[in-house]
This record gives C-alpha cells, sequence and structure tokens, in this order.
C-alpha cells in the first residue's frame, strides 16, 4: 500500500482556485468510492489499495509519493490501479523542473508509482531546461521543442540530450465576461490585434464581426500573459505569428517575448487566477486550467476555416499526420484538418541520452526512476490522460517517444 501527499510551495496569494478529486478505480476499471484506510487493511487480502490523484493549480510544484508499510502484515503490497508490475518496482528519489503545462499529468502519474517519489518543480519550460542544463535536476521538462543551443548546452554535461514527447494539449482562449458564454468566436488575426493592443474593448467592431448576433458589452479588455519563460507562450505566439504577419514582426514567437501591452501573471496558474479575479480579462491557459475554473473560452478559427472549440477530440485532430524530425522535436503549429484546434501544444521530457555520463544529480538510482516514469507515462499513463482532460500521442508518435526512452543508458549499459 501507499499513500501519496502533495505539498504546493510558493502559491499565489489571494487565491486558491478549485480542487479535482482522480476518481479512484478498480482494478477492472470502474469507479468505486475511496475507502478509509482502517478499510484497506481489513481488506487488504484482496489486494484493495486507495489513490487520491489531486491536481492542484500551483506556481511550484512538489510532488511527494512515498511507499509505505502498512497493517503490519508480512504478506506482498498490491500494486497500484495501472501499475505494471515493472514500473511498481521502481524505487528512490528523482527529480525535475519545467513546465506548468504538464504539471496535473506529472503529479498523477507520480501517484502510481509506489515507491519513487518524484519532486517536480513546475517553473516553467525555460527555467526547467536551464535546470537541466545547471544539473540541478534530473530531468527537464518543456513544451516547445529544443533550440539547437540547448542542445549544444546539454551535449556539453557529456552525453547529448533526448527530448522525448509526452503527451498533447490544447491552450485556450479564455476570457472573464459575465452574460457571454463559450463559444465567443475568435479568428487569429483578431487574438493578435487584442495582444499587440489594438483591440480594446469586448464590443470592438473587429469581434462583432465575428459574432452576428451575439450581445457584447463595452467593458474594457484587460490581456493577460505569462512573465515566466514559458512554453505555452511559445505555443500561443507561435500560433499567432503564423497567421498575423504584424504579431510575427512586432512580437514574434518564444517562450519570452516583447509583450506591447497587458499584466503579466507566472505560470498557468498565475495567468488563470489573474483571468477569474479581473472582469473583462482575456488570459491563455491550458485547457486543464480552463476547466478547472469553469472558464468561458473561444473556439478559434483554424486553417480550414472553420471555428473550433478545444476538446480531447479537436486536440487529438490537431496531431494527425504531424512530421516527425529525427530529433522528435515534434511542433504542431496551426494545423490542417476540418476539425482540428489551431492552438495545441505537444510536451516533452528532456534528459541526456547516457544519464550518468552527463551526470544526473541523483546517480545510477535517479536514471532508472527517471526510465521508469517515462516508461509508465508512455505505458499506462497514455490512458489516464483523458481524465487530466490532455490528450494521448498518436500511435505514430508515441512508438518514436517509447523507443527513444529504451535508448536511455547510465555509463553506457541499458537502465532499465
Amino acid at each position: 500500500m501507499f499513500t501519496s501527499r502533495v505539498r504546493t510551495l510558493n502559491t499565489l496569494p489571494l487565491y486558491a482556485g478549485p480542487r479535482r478529486l482522480w476518481p479512484v478505480r478498480s482494478r477492472a476499471g470502474g469507479r468505486r468510492p475511496a475507502r478509509a484506510p482502517s478499510a484497506v487493511c481489513a481488506n487488504r487480502a484482496r489486494g484493495d489499495a486507495v489513490i487520491r490523484k489531486k491536481i492542484g493549480l500551483l506556481v511550484s510544484l512538489v510532488v511527494l509519493v512515498t511507499g509505505l508499510a502498512a497493517c503490519g502484515s508480512s504478506k506482498k503490497s498490491s500494486t497500484t490501479s495501472g501499475a505494471s508490475p515493472s514500473t511498481s518496482a521502481a524505487g528512490g528519489s528523482v527529480s525535475g523542473a519545467g513546465s506548468t503545462f504538464a504539471a496535473p499529468v506529472y503529479q498523477q502519474w507520480a501517484s502510481s508509482l509506489p515507491g519513487l517519489t518524484v519532486n517536480y518543480q513546475a517553473v516553467g519550460s525555460g527555467a526547467g531546461i536551464t535546470a537541466l542544463e545547471s544539473k540541478t535536476v534530473d530531468f527537464g521538462a518543456s513544451d516547445p521543442p529544443l533550440k539547437p543551443a540547448d542542445e549544444q548546452a546539454s551535449a556539453r554535461n557529456g552525453s547529448p540530450a533526448v527530448q522525448i514527447p509526452m503527451f498533447l494539449g490544447a491552450i485556450t482562449v479564455s476570457y472573464n465576461l459575465p452574460g457571454v458564454q463559450s463559444g465567443l468566436k475568435l479568428d487569429g488575426k483578431t487574438i493578435a490585434d487584442i495582444y499587440l493592443g489594438k483591440v480594446k474593448s469586448w464590443n470592438d467592431a473587429e469581434i462583432k464581426a465575428l459574432n452576428p448576433g451575439v450581445s457584447l458589452p463595452s467593458t474594457p479588455i484587460t490581456v493577460i500573459h505569462r512573465s515566466d519563460s514559458s512554453g505555452t507562450t511559445a505555443g500561443f505566439t507561435g500560433f499567432l505569428a503564423a497567421v498575423d504577419p504584424e504579431f510575427k514582426s512586432k512580437v514574434g514567437e518564444g517562450k519570452d517575448v516583447p509583450w506591447p501591452t497587458g499584466t503579466g501573471a507566472k505560470g498557468n496558474a498565475g495567468v488563470a487566477a489573474a483571468v477569474q479575479q479581473t472582469t473583462g480579462a482575456v488570459g491563455y491557459v491550458e485547457q486543464a486550467y480552463a476547466l478547472q475554473h469553469s472558464f468561458t473560452y473561444a473556439s478559434v478559427k483554424n486553417k480550414a476555416g472553420n471555428f473550433v472549440a478545444p476538446s480531447l477530440a479537436s486536440t487529438s485532430a490537431a496531431a494527425q499526420g504531424v512530421t516527425v524530425p529525427a530529433n522528435l522535436g515534434i511542433k504542431i503549429t496551426n494545423p490542417p484538418g476540418g476539425g482540428s484546434y489551431p492552438i495545441t501544444s505537444q510536451t516533452f521530457i528532456v534528459v541526456n541520452k547516457d544519464l550518468c555520463k552527463a551526470g544526473i544529480p541523483g546517480g545510477a538510482a535517479a536514471a532508472k526512476g527517471v526510465a521508469k516514469f517515462i516508461e509508465y507515462g508512455l505505458s499506462e499513463g497514455q490512458s489516464v490522460l483523458a481524465q487530466a482532460d490532455y490528450a494521448s500521442l498518436p500511435a505514430s508518435i508515441l512508438a518514436k517517444s517509447k523507443a527513444a526512452a529504451s535508448s536511455l543508458r547510465c555509463n553506457s549499459a541499458p537502465v532499465h
């Protein structure tokens, strides 16, 4: 038996977002109510276990999952629902840092690996890659693919970097506009003009032209953007730069851009909190965070000319047929397809190919733990992504991710 504990560091002041408990599932996959610890002990012979899985809206997140002995029984503890014998054998502690976009999923996956402690700090993609390059964490997490400079910096540690696609998510354009429901139609040019400071009120002619018959208030638009080095920003600005030449020339795309207007907030959680607290606000956040707050969000015009709402289906559609380069640095930007949501992002776990030669801080034990964490995420972990409002990898990309994970080494020997 094991329990999971979540500790939140540096949470936003004056804000405590709603939490959602992950459903507890039996081995057969059906829902069942959570039991008190005493009930688990009493039924241990039947292999019952309690798993509580929580998403916290975090700026800095540490997930602690520890294996605990229970009930004083000499019988072998059962593995958790969804944890295979290979992954349940993982032990020790690993550290990671990076994407806030991916943090809810990594928290959920960590809670399914008994005996493995995963200390993950959701500090943004840029800071996560910097931490990996400086050898202060065992793995980095990034939404945009590595730039050549990052690959070179990682290689200087003694082994080339490997970026492994893990899953997909939608970046919503969320707004706080009382009386206006979800599904307000926006195209790339209008969103770009909002973030350029050209469209200043919600009843601007540019927005009204896309939404005939919708009663729009004259409320001023408060633009919220990320203040930290962010993969979500890279995905959002990548879309706007692809569809609007003025935005591309004045702002560009990347994890850090020179915003001409608006207020900055740290992390997906920070942007979500600012939007929630400000009438008239608009901000870009990953769909899981938008659903956590019951936000209203836009249907965005895609490359085929259709206005599409973010959903698991439209996110998955966006990844169909994506080109996979040799270094696996996929980038989904305004994809084709009538049902594709145009602001879809991938996310990666980044490690050195030979973790031990590169000087992984936790040593050989951490190398094995990281490999087990990735292995779980690319197997059982894919099947639970929908519960967290993320999309699994298409089969063609998943196969290449698994091959990359299998290639990881510790002092030239396979990690597994």
